[in-house]
């Protein structure tokens, strides 16, 4: 038992520390909101099932590639122009409910700790991220200076679609917003160990998007470190401020009482001859 118990502190600790945080906030959105608390979730794990059901299809395929399938080879203004559904899309080659079950967890819980804009706005960029890099990386060949994420001309091809890339991008995120600094160096390690066992574009995509969102993760930090130190000087200044206008304001009072004394004296001194409390001395 004690034993067990001297475990289970540091692990209580660690697990508080990490996830605490993140957790109380979750906890609070579903308990106050319910389901309310994550509505573009629910929609997005519908539009997804949706597109699931209307791909397999003989006559919803090609409309679906149509809006929402991504390729390298594709120009470049479709692409941008498909890649915001075609987060949406899972790929064939995959289970659908693994995709369902990513946007269900970490969209939830992105849009309660972030909010449903920031969460779109992530899930993009890390989507973004991976479709442009496969462009790069085709454009520079496993030969050129990305050395081993370059990728082959045949990759272009490739259909680009599902959640996997946004979902890594707002775990990352996420992390780093509610300091799960060891969670999120996990899912950065367990994408570079994708690649090393199975380097396939998928793979480098996802880490194209933490790239992309650590960049935008630096931006941040840069921003709000400068605005913190200037609110640090204000403050110092305010408090400059306020110090001399108490030294000023007592070194006032200090003359005033000054005054005050030096009056209360020459009050005290002797009548002069004239007044009417002037008595003539008194001779024998």
């Amino acid at each position: 038992m004690r034993g067990e118990r001297a475990v289970r502190g540091p692990v209580a600790r660690f697990a508080r520390r990490e996830w605490g945080p993140l957790f109380g906030t979750v906890r609070a959105g579903l308990v106050a909101r319910k389901w309310r608390a994550v509505p573009m979730t629910l929609a997005a794990v519908c539009l997804t099932a949706l597109f699931q059901l209307v791909q397999n299809q003989d006559w919803g395929y090609q409309p679906v590639q149509d809006i929402g399938s991504v390729r390298a080879e594709d120009p470049l203004w479709l692409a941008l122009l498909r890649t915001p559904l075609s987060l949406f899309v899972p790929a064939l080659d995959l289970p659908v409910w693994g995709a369902l079950a990513q946007v269900l967890l970490v969209f939830g819980i992105a849009e309660i700790c972030l909010g449903r804009w920031r969460t779109l706005a992530v899930a993009f960029l890390a989507t973004l991220s991976g479709t442009l890099y496969a462009r790069v990386g085709i454009a520079l060949g496993p030969d050129g200076p990305l050395g081993p994420l370059g990728l082959p001309a045949a990759d272009a091809r490739v259909v680009d679609t599902g959640p996997s890339a946004a979902v890594v991008g707002l775990a990352v995120y996420v992390c780093w917003r509610y300091r799960a600094w060891w969670t999120g160096g996990a899912v950065v390690v367990a994408m570079v160990v994708e690649v090393i066992v199975k380097p396939n574009l998928a793979g480098k995509e996802h880490l194209a998007a933490i790239a992309g969102v650590l960049v935008l993760i630096a931006i941040q930090a840069g921003r709000e470190r400068g605005r913190g130190q200037g609110q640090g000087q204000g403050q110092g200044q305010g408090r400059g401020r306020g110090r001399g206008e108490g030294e000023s304001r007592a070194e006032g009072e200090g003359r005033g009482e000054g005054q005050g004394r030096g009056e209360g004296q020459d009050g005290g001194s002797e009548p002069r001859p004239g007044t009417r409390s002037w008595k003539p001395p008194i001779t024998s």
